[in-house]
């Protein structure tokens, strides 16, 4: 069996912060990602979900390279990526492609579609313009877009479908993983499904390896074969997307389920309101970084830090449970 498509041990991300201009010195740092790890399988999708500001974006920025670890080692197909340097780098940054949130600011407005979407295949490889041609249209068609899109802007299509200009761009290269940062959250509720349900297709048809960031949780169980839940730059609870969604059990990963929308109108949820803000990943609260807002917190979730283990089908980083590291 092939390994996974995209390893992360122990990632770490953490931003000095600094005092004075001049003679400037290092006074704390942002904790943005905080010892994290996980897996994406090929043909998988990983979700990660978490308030903002928890680090999601940090991670995905990492995984791209537009970000450097702290420390931890990432691993793509085995390969440690400090090790890339000049072709297997470039040979990385196209595996490895990106659907941004906003459709409206990731296209170049002064440019056509046909060469937004190949400007990518252009860059990278030296085809003649007939073969460049038919690449394009057998990209529009996959995105479920006509032949005469190639001709027009940006400008002359709706929110969905510049969603799927960029779905087009990201797949010109062939990628194998793909990070989709909240890839409908700018989308009019209507159309987020069809695109949804696109990306899935997509996946089916190409082997495609997902990291989906969402704030939608009907969306993430949706689309994930695994879900991991991240507070403050840690992750909290990590498993199978349906043994999470439909039972989850670290206090923070309920709390998020119950505000969602249910899936069925009728559907009863307990009604669990999380107290307070979110702390400062600049100075986290010891202990558990959830504790101060736990409605079952214990004295030693603010003096132990709860190790992410193994229970109940899952791993779970709580005091409330006796997990197996």
């Amino acid at each position: 069996m092939a390994g996974p498509v995209l390893e992360a041990k122990n990632l770490t991300k953490h931003f000095p912060v600094k005092t004075g201009v001049v003679f400037s010195r290092q006074v704390g740092a942002v904790r943005a990602v905080d010892d994290i790890s996980f897996t994406i399988d090929p043909g998988k999708t990983l979700g990660l979900v978490g308030e903002s500001g928890c680090g999601k974006t940090t991670t995905a920025k990492m995984v791209l390279l537009l970000e450097q670890p702290t420390s931890g080692i990432m691993r793509f197909e085995g390969q440690d990526l400090q090790t890339l340097d000049g072709g297997s780098l470039r040979a990385y940054r196209r595996a490895v492609q990106a659907v941004f949130q906003d459709p409206y600011a990731s296209l170049n407005p002064r440019m056509r579609v046909g060469s937004i979407i190949m400007e990518p295949l252009v860059t990278n490889e030296a085809l003649p313009s007939v073969e460049v041609r038919k690449r394009l249209l057998r990209l529009l068609e996959l995105v479920g877009l006509p032949e005469r899109a190639a001709d027009l802007f940006p400008h002359e299509f709706s929110g969905g479908q510049r969603q799927r200009i960029a779905i087009a761009r990201a797949l010109a290269l062939s990628p194998r993983l793909v990070v989709l940062d909240e890839p409908v959250s700018a989308l009019d509720v209507s159309i987020r499904a069809q695109i949804l349900n696109l990306l899935v297709d997509l996946q089916r048809d190409l082997g495609l390896a997902y990291l989906f960031i969402a704030h939608d949780l009907a969306a993430v169980a949706h689309m994930s074969h695994a879900i991991a839940v991240m507070y403050l730059g840690k992750i909290v609870e990590y498993g199978p997307a349906k043994t999470v969604a439909a039972d989850p059990k670290h206090p923070y990963t309920q709390a998020l389920f119950a505000a969602a929308l249910p899936a069925h109108p009728d559907e009863k949820r307990e009604e669990i309101i999380l107290t307070g803000e979110v702390p400062s990943p600049i100075n986290p609260p010891a202990g558990c970084h959830f504790h101060p807002r736990c409605p079952h917190v214990m004295p030693r979730c603010s003096a132990e830090v709860p190790p992410l283990g193994v229970a109940l089908g899952r791993e779970v980083a709580c005091h409330l449970y006796d997990v197996k590291q």
